[in-house]
């Protein structure tokens, strides 16, 4: 009978060892916020077409009109501006915030597997779906990470939170592979025809997503460090009893 009440007192120490105390929970709620910062980038980042700025030179096709482009994952903008707003000092065409006449179309290689003409270059086909692929996979794994948290703040346990640290440090690892396949896309549709110089620059998309890949591994590490037994303060700084000689 003493057995049997010992046993199940340890069954009940097992398990309220392994539930969440308010100060836990505190601590997971608020990295979860900061997940969710990134999160919230990656989707601005995906969904957004300022991924690379393209410029010609401001007098290539003729004095009065140039064109300038910008394009992501999925979508592509050629703006044909007006040679007199733009900055006499500049050699090519731009800004891209600069008023003109703006035409945007959608990428056909994720339907009917044409690929698109810019300034008589075509963007690698294989790379820029890569580099949409991993992007999109990244954002699924950001969201099953938050599916985790939430499991663990509603179930009131910590199993939850070691998949999700895995989740969100791996889809920060694919934000950041994507960014580098995308810019190895960009240089490949440069290389394509050199008819036509042009210059580029990443733009804010990219900087999105850049911010976003930094933010969600540094929630996956430190949901990790939550689901430790021990404290690394503690552990690294241990508290000295100042009356002890």
């Amino acid at each position: 009978m003493i057995s049997v009440q010992s046993g199940g007192c340890k069954r009940r120490t097992k398990a309220s060892s392994s539930s969440l105390s308010d100060r836990q929970e505190g601590k997971i709620k608020l990295v979860f916020l900061v997940a969710t910062v990134g999160i919230t980038l990656t989707v601005l980042g995906v969904g957004t077409e300022f991924w690379v700025e393209l410029a010609s030179s401001k007098n290539f096709y003729n004095n009065e009109t140039c064109l300038a482009a910008h394009y992501g994952l999925w979508k592509s903008c050629m703006k044909r501006l007006w040679v007199a707003d733009v900055d006499p000092e500049r050699e090519t065409c731009g800004p891209i915030d600069l008023l003109g006449e703006s035409n945007c179309t959608y990428f056909k290689i994720y339907t009917t597997g044409e690929n698109t003409v810019m300034f008589r270059k075509m963007p690698a086909k294989n790379l820029t779906v890569t580099s949409a692929m991993l992007a999109i996979f990244s954002l699924f794994l950001m969201v099953m990470g938050a599916v985790c948290i939430i499991m663990a703040i509603s179930k009131g346990v910590q199993f939850f939170l070691k998949p999700a640290s895995v989740c969100f440090a791996l889809s920060g690892v694919l934000v950041f592979l994507s960014l580098i396949v995308f810019h190895q896309s960009v240089l490949s549709f440069l290389a394509s025809d050199h008819s036509v110089p042009l210059h580029h620059e990443l733009s804010w998309s990219v900087i999105c997503m850049g911010c976003a890949g930094t933010i969600v591994i540094l929630a996956g590490v430190l949901f990790f460090i939550l689901t430790l037994p021990y404290s690394l303060w503690e552990k690294c700084l241990p508290n000295r009893n100042p009356n002890s000689s």
